[in-house]
């Protein structure tokens, strides 16, 4: 199962065509799912959607009574729509402000347009650092937190194929909180070993021979371990 960070997922939605609301033909904005649960408390399924914001949408202007009359709450709705699908539905709000709080703005937007050019440069090193070996290089952008996170996956997924022992220590040292991330780091130090024929010592985590019996730093027994 594949796993998307938040970034290369708002990086798709940028690339997307912009619904138009179904009910008053507006162009809807990409409006980014704040982090609490809604309806049934299995959360919004998606952490970005397009959303109608027309203060002007019959949906809005007639949500008003509906719900005054309906279910005695002072709110109104807005029309929001599933990325990439034609699902659209109705989320509650209680002012004229609201939801557009998590609008992604052009702000926002000119900071995802600086994040693709990183992106664009990192992978653009790590190619070169393919073709010349230069592993260093590569774990360097790995262990760097101010290079976007895609570029710090994959230089992960390179390290694993073209990193020596000597990585494996920087790696296992690494303080990571994105599980992408994690996981890739976990992936590449597994190769390194494969690829050596090496495993840590479970009792002092040096580097020993896969097939040690006894390990050469600690003395202690570690056959069937």
């Amino acid at each position: 199962m594949a796993f998307e960070t938040r970034e290369e997922v708002l990086e798709k939605v940028l690339s997307m065509k912009r619904p138009a609301c179904p009910h008053c033909g507006a162009e809807m904005q990409i409006w980014e799912v704040p982090p609490i649960n809604f309806s049934d408390g299995l959360g919004w399924g998606a952490p970005y959607l397009f959303l109608c914001v027309n203060d002007q949408c019959p949906i809005f202007v007639n949500g008003w009574d509906e719900l005054e009359e309906n279910y005695a709450q002072h709110a109104s709705m807005r029309c929001y729509n599933y990325p990439g699908t034609q699902d659209f539905g109705f989320m509650p709000v209680f002012s004229s402000m609201g939801a557009k709080g998590q609008l992604i703005d052009d702000e926002e937007l000119a900071a995802q347009q600086a994040l693709k050019e990183n992106i664009k440069k990192g992978f653009s090193i790590l190619a070169e650092c393919w073709v010349s070996k230069d592993g260093v290089s590569v774990m360097r952008l790995l262990m760097d937190a101010t290079e976007p996170m895609r570029v710090r996956v994959k230089a992960a997924e390179m390290i694993g194929d073209m990193g020596e022992l000597e990585a494996i220590e920087p790696l296992r040292s690494m303080k990571v909180g994105n599980q992408v991330l994690k996981k890739n780091i976990e992936e590449a130090i597994a190769k390194i070993h494969d690829r050596n024929f090496t495993r840590e010592c479970p009792f002092c985590a040096e580097i020993i021979k896969k097939r040690a019996k006894i390990c050469k730093h600690c003395k202690q027994e570690v056959a069937g371990l």
